[in-house]
């Protein structure tokens, strides 16, 4: 009976240090989370883990790893986005973190100087929606439509467009991320992503000229297939 006793008070002793987490001899980031892997989906470079965590589940996404199903994990820099849509899984996920430093172990602390800033140009909890805007293409410049029509034919080209500033995202990797609208559209694309040392404002209207990049892939799961960058700004006109 003293050794039943014993083995259940060893039983409690020892589910209490599981639920206390790992325990380590270093400082713990105050951003760190801890969380159980639940589902896994695996895609070519992604990993999706249904995560548990204290009393809630959502879904985060990392670079493709082997994530074991049950096994705790830790992380610290995340950037939610919504209505993420992945192609691979052919399947939208209402909210979803896409997580830069998954481990095994809880996340070290350590200088806010020396962290990598995870603020991404398109990390916003609205999507892009196409507005009600109309800016004319003025000398030398093209409508977006005919970027969104042939990019291939634009690809490291410099080009020059107009158009309305509908996003304005400023000191986010060195640079300043800018989305514009002129009212052309080619499918499901009205919307332009630029990156510029310019500052400008919502509601300008603005000709950019920069290089076109295409298929620019930022890692944990921001991929511009259209992008502008290192763009000069011209105010036309202020709203």
């Amino acid at each position: 009976m003293k050794k039943l006793f014993l083995l259940s008070v060893l039983v409690l002793l020892l589910a209490g240090c599981g639920q206390q987490g790992v325990k380590v001899d270093y400082a713990v980031d105050p951003a760190n989370r801890e969380i159980v892997a639940g589902d896994v989906l695996q895609a070519s470079s992604y990993t999706y883990i249904l995560a548990n965590e204290k009393s809630q589940q959502y879904w985060i996404a990392v670079s493709r790893a082997d994530v074991e199903t049950g096994k705790t994990y830790y992380f610290s820099e995340s950037m939610e986005m919504v209505n993420f849509h992945s192609k691979e899984l052919d399947r939208t996920f209402d909210l979803i973190l896409f997580v830069g430093n998954l481990s095994d172990m809880p996340v070290p602390a350590q200088s806010q100087a020396a962290r990598p800033q995870m603020s991404m140009p398109q990390a916003s909890k609205t999507p892009a929606v196409k507005q009600d805007i109309k800016v004319e293409p003025v000398e030398g410049s093209m409508p977006l439509q005919q970027l969104f029509d042939k990019p291939d034919n634009f690809s490291g080209k410099v080009v020059k467009v107009a158009g309305q500033v509908t996003k304005f995202n400023s000191g986010i990797m060195g640079k300043n991320w800018v989305h514009i609208q002129d009212g052309s559209a080619n499918e499901d694309f009205f919307d332009l992503t630029i990156t510029t040392k310019d500052d400008v404002a919502v509601g300008d209207v603005v000709i950019f000229e920069g290089t076109i990049t295409l298929n620019k892939d930022l890692g944990s799961g921001y991929f511009f297939k259209i992008l502008m960058e290192d763009a000069k700004a011209s105010k036309l006109s202020l709203q």
